[in-house]
């Protein structure tokens, strides 16, 4: 009679640690070919001794230097293997879950090497960027050479065309996986917004962030930013709409089949249903999105901090790296934690969302700490300012969007009332059933192993034992007074 007690709460805890290795660990469990997920530790052991046999004892090894890279390289890249081998999958599964570890890896060796930064003086790091690349001895910085918000009052299409670069695609294209990562209108268009404001408040350190107002406003906020959140938004919407159901290749018989199976791998195997706020939010969920914010930003102002005290280009390869390994780990932290805030039963975040958080963290005391000439001259009310509107507008940006939520439930519920078509109900209940169980159970593991088919125009038993063809606008708009909508659509959890 003790010990019943103590049992449900420990058969609890085990329920939450299962659920926390679902998100933090996901297992592939629909196989298609067993010769890429069975554990090849020894055929590992041995390539990976052979290799290091080779590297050893056929290279050249006099110029010391030269052994420094290589060596360097090839731990880098023995540590991946580690990372194969020891570290978690993470939320995703696609296109491989090694592909993952590795990244993961990759990250925890950033933040180690961020460490060891952090514990050098000025000249030692000089000198160990000039030993990677001894072309940096010559780099200037960007804001030395080039002029900002020159003559902004000369508007010609001459001078509007030249800012349409590779930066200004780059610009678009992160915008657009932005948008793919965090799936909201609402806090892209804020993170948008505060980052315009975050370069004004900082153009008094960063000279680079000066800017004409209508290629702040206008090239920026609306046509790479609000360009960019479009297209990423539209391409969510399309995998919302998508039914997940994975036939293996083994399956299809023609090549072409084949093939586009195999270029499929490199899609999502499940796609979920992302909503950051509802009318029932607490204040612990409105608080981590404004933490969430504010990790954002600090991390895109670390971005233009480190290049500008360290003094190398945005072209240069500690750049475009650093930016590319940071967009392949924020992926994985977003829905990690997402997971955290909306999910009850998820206790804390993710590995690779502390890891990112750490990164961002240290990076902004690696700029404080070799940049102090540069911080000396912050105008403290400046960053006050910063934050408080930082603070204001992400709080609006947020009540605007539970306003909307509310407004949406009542809009629903008040047109139930009018809703007379029993015919119309009944076919708005199988297909709110598919298409918002798709939504829902995106979050298993397990999806189901048949043919993929497209969830636009679905068949549907209707009255008499007859198939009617509904496109999904029809039948959403025939659904819109109804009542159950409301359950169909609120989350089953939420903190």
């Amino acid at each position: 009679m003790a010990a019943a007690p103590s049992r449900a709460p420990r058969e609890e805890d085990n329920n939450y640690k299962l659920h926390f290795r679902a998100i933090n660990d996901q297992q592939v469990d629909e196989i298609c070919i067993d010769l890429f997920y069975k554990p090849h530790t020894i055929s590992l052991l041995t390539a990976t001794v052979l290799s290091l046999m080779y590297f050893a004892f056929t290279r050249n090894d006099e110029n010391s230097d030269n052994n420094l890279r290589v060596g360097l390289i090839v731990a880098v890249s023995f540590f991946s293997v580690v990372s194969v081998l020891a570290f978690p999958n993470g939320p995703f599964i696609r296109p491989h879950p090694a592909i993952w570890r590795i990244v993961f890896g990759l990250s925890v060796l950033y933040f180690l090497f961020l460490v060891f930064i952090i514990f050098l003086n000025w000249n030692q790091v000089k000198s160990l960027m000039y030993w990677l690349d001894p072309n940096l001895r010559y780099a200037k910085r960007e804001a030395d050479i080039m002029e900002y918000a020159v003559n902004c009052t000369v508007i010609t299409w001459e001078r509007v065309l030249s800012h349409f670069d590779i930066f200004a695609f780059g610009h678009f294209a992160g915008w657009a996986l932005k948008a793919l990562l965090i799936r909201s209108y609402g806090l892209c268009w804020t993170i948008s917004i505060t980052w315009e404001l975050t370069e004004l408040f900082f153009m008094h350190l960063l000279p680079n962030f000066a800017e004409c107002w209508w290629d702040q406003v206008i090239l920026d906020i609306l046509l790479c930013n609000g360009g960019g959140i479009w297209l990423g938004m539209t391409a969510c919407r399309f995998l919302e709409m998508r039914t997940y159901r994975w036939a293996s290749i083994k399956e299809i018989h023609t090549t072409t089949g084949k093939i586009k199976r195999a270029v499929l791998q490199f899609t999502p195997a499940s796609w979920t249903y992302v909503r950051w706020l509802d009318p029932k939010s607490s204040f612990q969920r409105l608080a981590g999105i404004y933490l969430f914010m504010i990790i954002w930003q600090l991390t895109e102002l670390n971005t233009f901090f480190l290049k500008h005290i360290f003094v190398f280009q945005v072209s240069h390869p500690l750049s475009w790296c650093r930016i590319l390994l940071l967009a392949a780990i924020t992926a994985p932290t977003v829905r990690q934690y997402y997971a955290y805030l909306t999910d009850t039963r998820c206790k804390r975040v993710g590995t690779q969302c502390w890891v990112f958080g750490v990164i961002s963290s240290v990076e902004a005391l690696t700029c404080v700490k070799f940049g102090y000439d540069l911080f000396s001259k912050t105008e403290i009310s400046y960053v006050l300012l910063w934050l408080l509107c930082l603070a204001l507008i992400t709080l609006l940006c947020l009540y605007v969007m539970v306003w909307f939520e509310q407004n949406k439930v009542k809009s629903l519920s008040v047109q139930c009332e009018d809703c007379d078509n029993r015919g119309v109900v009944d076919v708005c209940d199988i297909i709110l059933d598919n298409v918002v169980g798709q939504k829902e159970t995106s979050r298993g593991p397990a999806p189901t192993k048949t043919k993929k088919v497209s969830g636009r125009n679905r068949l549907v038993n209707g009255h008499g034992g007859k198939k009617h063809r509904f496109s999904l606008k029809e039948m959403s708009d025939g659904c819109s007074g109804k009542k159950q909508c409301e359950n169909h659509h609120a989350p089953k959890s939420s903190k």
